[in-house]
């Protein structure tokens, strides 16, 4: 007996085996389509970067860099580092060290993991993973319409309803600095009902206090003032101009004027799409416009515009429709018996991959009842048999064990070896 003890996952941090991980790649792969369909190309930054990104990007007073990052300091450079909690400040700063808007506005994309040290939940774990997608460049409510369209797009083509959509403006600077000045006041009116966060966070960050989920506290949000109330001309024309365009495209919505989201960089659109079907976590993404993050960070200044999918939620609502993956493994099985029958069954998988199947060679030897066993169990369409009367004869017995490719044809046929590739390409 071994006197190593057993090591188990991190909490929050979850192993995806299969069968769970072909609705990941189903869901990757439909992702991947619905964004070339819009423009969008893959942009790629490291899990790693330095942990003043974060909290100047997103903000000192947020939840996130206050309690939820996992930050350390390298021994090797003394350098204090993050795991990404986000994409956007890691993606804007790579535009900025590649000067990528140098020619033109640029539309791009990642997926991968993410990172809060928070207590795990429904669709939301330590290391979770985000869709994220950004419009780079871009200044008008157009911009903001078209990636709120292509949304309402994805939900379509992923089956899923009952996902509604919540907007909110938060206009300018200054227009925020105007309607601070007047909610602190108003909070210090009200500073009796505030919880100790809300009284925390009263002077920092009060916007972020009507975005309390304690009950006691939901009248006075409530009747708080209005940041939309504060918004100039051209921050309501933004807003008009993007209620128009999804008018135009039959997309339904809500104002929320409590909508804020929890990042310190948004100004102007912001966004959620919430769902009933997942819980207290129902905000299956969100998103906004955040003008200034790019100079904020060191960049020349340049409008942008994006939003954040959590994967994990969009695969709970997806399962809810029953509607499961079963992961194939192969197309083609081959069985075998003897060493010869082995080694002709791995030089016959070469020819059929390099045709572009799929292919798999049962590894071991083991007796038919138990090769056919695991052929089945692969997925495979058929099952090619070599076995000694059809190494003697140098004919494949295939076996189909799904579909056929006409009607007629028989469950079982032999083929010789120097055939079988192209009479398969007339079958499958």
């Amino acid at each position: 007996m071994s006197e190593f003890q057993k090591v188990n996952a991190l909490t929050g941090m979850k192993d995806v085996l299969p069968p769970e991980s072909a609705q990941w790649e189903a869901l990757e792969a439909e992702v991947r389509d619905w964004l070339a369909s819009y423009g969008y190309l893959n942009l790629r930054t490291p899990i790693l970067e330095q942990t003043r990104l974060f909290s100047r990007g997103i903000g000192e007073v947020t939840d996130i860099v206050e309690k939820e990052m996992y930050s350390f300091v390298d021994p090797l450079n003394d350098e204090r580092l993050t795991m990404r909690p986000e994409f956007t400040a890691g993606m804007v700063r790579s535009t900025i060290e590649h000067n990528f808007l140098y020619d033109r506005p640029r539309r791009v994309y990642a997926m991968g993991p993410v990172f809060r040290h928070e207590k795990p939940q429904r669709g939301r774990y330590r290391q979770f993973h985000q869709i994220d997608v950004e419009a780079l460049g871009f200044a008008g409510p157009d911009v903001d319409a078209e990636l709120i369209i292509m949304l309402g797009r994805l939900w379509r083509r992923l089956g899923l309803t009952d996902i509604r959509l919540e907007l909110n403006s938060l206009g300018q600077a200054d227009e925020r600095a105007a309607h601070r000045t007047a909610l602190i006041a108003y909070l210090e009116q009200h500073v009796d009902v505030l919880d100790e966060e809300a009284r925390r966070r009263m002077y920092a960050n009060p916007l972020r206090v009507l975005d309390t989920k304690n009950p006691v506290m939901q009248d006075m949000a409530d009747q708080a003032p209005r940041l939309f109330d504060f918004l100039g001309e051209a921050s309501l024309a933004h807003y008009r101009g993007l209620c128009a365009r999804l008018d135009d495209a039959g997309i339904a919505y809500t104002f929320n004027a409590r909508l804020v989201r929890g990042l310190d960089y948004y100004n102007l659109t912001v966004f959620e799409w919430v769902t009933d079907r997942l819980g207290a976590q129902g905000t299956v993404c969100g998103g906004g416009r955040y003008d200034g993050l790019i100079e904020l960070l060191g960049g020349k200044p340049a409008p942008a515009v994006g939003f954040a999918i959590g994967v994990e939620r969009l695969l709970d609502l997806c399962a809810q429709k029953d509607d499961i993956i079963h992961p194939v493994e192969c197309q083609l099985y081959l069985i075998h018996q003897g060493e010869a029958g082995q080694r002709t069954a791995a030089q016959l998988a070469e020819s059929l991959r390099d045709a572009g199947w799929r292919v798999l060679v049962h590894a071991g030897s083991s007796g038919f009842k138990s090769q056919f066993r695991r052929a089945d169990a692969s997925g495979a369409i058929a099952a090619i048999i070599l076995g000694e009367d059809e190494l003697a004869s140098r004919c494949a017995t295939v076996k189909w064990l799904r579909q056929q490719a006409s009607s007629g044809q028989a469950q079982q046929e032999s083929i010789p070896f120097d055939r079988l590739v192209t009479e398969l390409q007339s079958r499958i």
